[in-house]
C-alpha cells in the first residue's frame, strides 16, 4: 500500500494531467458537433475492427461444426434427389429407364493410411446409424473404398489404395469396363486393367464406376486417365489413372447403399446357380 502511495504521489503530475486531458476531450466531444460525429466514426470504426476480429476467431473455432452441418446437408440433399428421381421414374411409362435408389448416411474419417500395401479408413458411424458392411464409401471428389466391418458407432472402410480390392470401372467415353487396381506405390494413382488393346483409349479421359455391382451407382467419378502403353505381345493395354480422390486429405464421406440390393443379389444368385 506504501509503495502504491508512493508511486502516486511520484507520478501525481502525470495523472494529473492525464485526467484534465480526458475531461477537455471530453467537453469538447460534448459540445461540439463536429468533434461529437468525428468521435463517434472513429470509435465506430474501432469496434467494428474488433467485433471483426473477434468473429474471424469465433468462426475459426465453428469450422468442425459448419462442416459437419454441411456434410448432414449434402446427404440429406442427395437422399432427396434419388427420392425425387425414383418418384418421377416410377411415375413414367417407360419403365426400362428406372434407376437404383441409395440412401446415405454421412461419416467422418478418424483414422486413415495411404503409405502401406493395404490401407483402411475408420468412420465414426456404425451400426446404429444403419451402415453393414458391404456399402460403399464416396466423397464429392468421388469412390473412396466399401465397408469392411461394423460395429455400434465405427465402421472400417477398404479404401481404393488396398491392392486386395479392385473397382469395377469403364472409360466413359468407349463404355468399355475393367478392374481397378491400386499397385502399393503413389496414392495418386491406380491402374485400369483388361482394356483390350484395339479400344481406343484417350489421355485425360474420365473413369467411373459401371454400375455392374450392387455397391455403387454408375457414373460415380473415379479418376482420369493419365499415360497408356501397350507392350508387344500382350493382350490388354497399360492404363494409369490419376484418381480423383486425394486421400492424404480426405476428412468427411458419405456412406452409400442401394434400398433394392439384396432382391438383386439373391436374383442374380439364382440365376448363376441355374
Amino acid at each position: 500500500m506504501k509503495s502504491l502511495l508512493n508511486f502516486l504521489i511520484k507520478y501525481h503530475v502525470f495523472f494529473l494531467f492525464l485526467i484534465l486531458e480526458i475531461f477537455s476531450i471530453t467537453l469538447i466531444v460534448r459540445f461540439n458537433r463536429f468533434h461529437r460525429v468525428s468521435f463517434l466514426n472513429s470509435s465506430n470504426v474501432v469496434s467494428a475492427s474488433i467485433l471483426d476480429k473477434y468473429q474471424g476467431v469465433v468462426d475459426y473455432f465453428q469450422l468442425k461444426r459448419i462442416n459437419e452441418l454441411l456434410a448432414d446437408e449434402n446427404a440429406r440433399l442427395r437422399n432427396d434427389l434419388q427420392n425425387l428421381q425414383l418418384e418421377s421414374m416410377d411415375a413414367s411409362i417407360e419403365y426400362d429407364s428406372i434407376g437404383e435408389h441409395f440412401i446415405v448416411v454421412p461419416a467422418k474419417v478418424i483414422r486413415n493410411s495411404v503409405n502401406k500395401q493395404h490401407n483402411y479408413l475408420t468412420l465414426n458411424k456404425g451400426a446404429k446409424h444403419g451402415v453393414k458392411p458391404d456399402m460403399g464409401v464416396v466423397c464429392a471428389d468421388g469412390v473412396v473404398g466399401v465397408v469392411l466391418n461394423v460395429s455400434e458407432n465405427y465402421s472400417t472402410v477398404l479404401s481404393v489404395l488396398n491392392g486386395r480390392w479392385a473397382i469395377n470401372a469403364k472409360l466413359k467415353q468407349s463404355n468399355q469396363f475393367g478392374p481397378l487396381k491400386w499397385d502399393g506405390n503413389n496414392p495418386m494413382y491406380a491402374y485400369l486393367e483388361e482394356i483390350p488393346y484395339h479400344v481406343r483409349v484417350l489421355v485425360d479421359e474420365s473413369v467411373v464406376s459401371s454400375g455392374f455391382s450392387s455397391i455403387f451407382p454408375e457414373g460415380l467419378s473415379i479418376g482420369k486417365v493419365e499415360e497408356v502403353a501397350h507392350s508387344p505381345g500382350e493382350t490388354f493395354q497399360t492404363i494409369k489413372i490419376r484418381l480423383s480422390v486425394d486421400f492424404r486429405t480426405l476428412f468427411y464421406v458419405q456412406v452409400i447403399a442401394q434400398v433394392d440390393k439384396n432382391e438383386r443379389i439373391e436374383l442374380e444368385n439364382v440365376t448363376g446357380n441355374e
